[in-house]
């Protein structure tokens, strides 16, 4: 009889130390996965100064865009949440794209080379942190069902496992379908 109350609680102390670690390795998928977004934002922050320069002569006009980039790329330092980067991340996205879609308008710009590299440079990089928040939200989605679900819910609360916050557009804006006209 003491055999089988030994194995017992050795089934159920293997059990677990199984969802404890299964849980540690899911926080720091997590925490990985935030860290690919966040190298690919910083990298498009790097790109920006480059692009900054190279259209500075061309859109005078459109001064305020270029200090609007400029202020969010100061900004990006000091948000620290989830929540905070999400929501400059959508900010830059606007603005970027009302950076190239204003480039339209200056012929000689379209043509500059060094526009174009960039150009392209940064919709590689919008590419990668596209790819990089799906695959944040889904090992984070994943890691706070994991902290939901019984037996495993038992062990978060008594490690103290908190969930994480997914990367979400923040502005109506981003939520809105794009209006395609051609008839102009």
């Amino acid at each position: 009889m003491g055999w089988i109350i030994l194995a017992i609680v050795v089934v159920l102390i293997l059990f677990i130390i199984k969802l404890y670690n299964d849980l540690v390795g899911l926080r720091e998928k997590v925490k990985n996965a935030w860290s690919q977004i966040d190298v690919q934002l910083q990298r498009r922050f790097d790109l920006i100064p480059n692009l900054i320069e190279t259209v500075k002569g061309y859109m005078e006009h459109e001064s305020e865009v270029l200090t609007k980039v400029t202020d969010l790329r100061s900004s990006w330092a000091n948000a620290e949440t989830v929540k905070e980067k999400s929501a400059l991340d959508t900010e830059l996205s606007g603005a970027l794209k009302t950076i190239m879609a204003v480039s339209e308008n200056y012929p000689d710009l379209k043509a500059n080379q060094n526009f174009s590299q960039l150009q392209e440079e940064l919709q590689n990089t919008e590419n990668k942190i596209s790819f990089s928040r799906q695959f944040y939200n889904d090992i984070t989605t994943k890691y706070n069902i994991k902290l939901e679900v019984v037996p495993s819910n038992i062990i978060a609360s008594l490690f103290h496992f908190k969930p994480e916050e997914l990367f979400e557009a923040e502005s109506e804006e981003a939520r809105k379908n794009v209006k395609v006209d051609f008839s102009k």
